[in-house]
């Protein structure tokens, strides 16, 4: 099918709404962006902005709208399988983004899942509709047999205040803790930071005095202000990072975690790492008592973003994951809409 955008400045995508801190990264891509809202399953239904402003050149749309678009799209964003099937009408060419590893999704679905069912069905349905794969780590990629395009986040250091650190607290930054506390070793964070003043923000409604931040510059100001940053994950389930971490170091925080395989902290440099509750507790209180140790550390943590998750990194990767994803829709071997669902792994369409 001919793109009649495709030699003219103003391409646009159509991108399902996941997550708006990643979403909004897709604004550095310089193209319109066409977001979709009030997906079935997801909590809040519109755009989160307590997350990201909505991104440069953006405008919202519902899904009916998107289906009937007289826009020739440049690539469509998709996030799950759901999302894949959702567009099945339509002629251009699709992005996959995996942002779970497949162990961790099978364990927030529930038991009686064969991963690698899942596996072989997905890989089977992305080949034969010709849609693209990225992961958006390689721990995620490996999960799921998807290695060959890992682009990470990228988040731009300049965005956020000069550390403070005056408030002597730890911070974490999660959602649905009480569903995920498997995946978060929330048993390691409950023993290592039993008695340590520690500030949790999200979406957490059956957490009394948890809250999500008002908007991006409450969250700015609550990362400037607070000594460290926590992040725990079982290493069979999660990578060693999230972007809620990333933000936390390009904003000048340590960060104290589990010992992960994946993760970017440098333990003694940019954080402290220990599967021993009581030496993350003794950290955690060093850094409480040591304010300019905690803002030495913090400042190798940014510098890790500065070298690793730049936001130019992101926007050169993605473009390329795009071209990709058009390169492959155009040699695909079936229509999507022609491909049979009941068959198609349920375990992959979850918002």
């Amino acid at each position: 099918m001919e793109n009649r955008q495709a030699n003219t400045p103003e391409r646009t995508l159509l991108v399902f709404n996941c997550h708006e801190p990643w979403a909004y990264q897709l604004g550095t891509l310089g193209y319109r962006l066409d977001i979709i809202v009030d997906l079935h399953g997801k909590y809040n239904p519109g755009w989160d902005e307590r997350m990201r402003p909505l991104p440069p050149k953006a405008r919202l749309i519902t899904l009916p709208e998107a289906l009937a678009s007289p826009v020739n799209y440049y690539c469509i964003v998709t996030h799950n399988v759901t999302d894949l099937l959702d567009v099945r009408t339509r002629g251009e060419p699709r992005v996959l983004v995996l942002h779970h590893s497949l162990e961790g999704r099978i364990r927030e679905e529930g038991p009686g899942c064969d991963p690698e069912r899942f596996k072989d069905m997905l890989h089977k349905y992305v080949e034969l509709i010709g849609a693209h794969v990225v992961a958006i780590s390689m721990f995620k990629g490996e999960s799921w047999g998807f290695t060959d395009d890992i682009v990470h986040v990228g988040i731009d250091v300049k965005d956020y205040r000069p550390y403070s650190g005056e408030t002597a607290r730890g911070l974490r930054i999660c959602n649905f803790i009480s569903s995920r506390r498997h995946i978060l070793r929330w048993d390691i964070h409950e023993r290592a930071f039993n008695g340590i003043p520690v500030t949790l923000v999200g979406h957490n409604p059956d957490i009394p005095g948890v809250r999500a931040a008002r908007n991006w510059d409450d969250l700015k100001r609550t990362l400037q202000t607070h000594r460290f940053y926590i992040h725990t994950a079982d290493p069979l389930l999660e990578a060693g990072h999230n972007m809620a971490t990333i933000e936390a170091m390009a904003a000048g925080l340590p960060v104290l975690g589990n010992r992960h395989p994946t993760s970017p902290i440098r333990h003694g440099t940019s954080g402290f790492l220990s599967d021993d509750p009581k030496e993350l507790q003794h950290y955690a209180r060093i850094l409480l008592e040591d304010r300019d140790l905690a803002a030495l550390m913090g400042q190798q943590a940014r510098k890790t973003v500065t070298e690793r998750f730049s936001p130019t990194r992101f926007k050169h990767s993605f473009l390329r994951s795009i071209e990709i994803a058009r390169r492959r829709w155009y040699t695909r071997k079936i229509a999507p809409a022609t491909i049979p669902t009941s068959s198609l792994p349920l375990v992959t369409t979850a918002r």
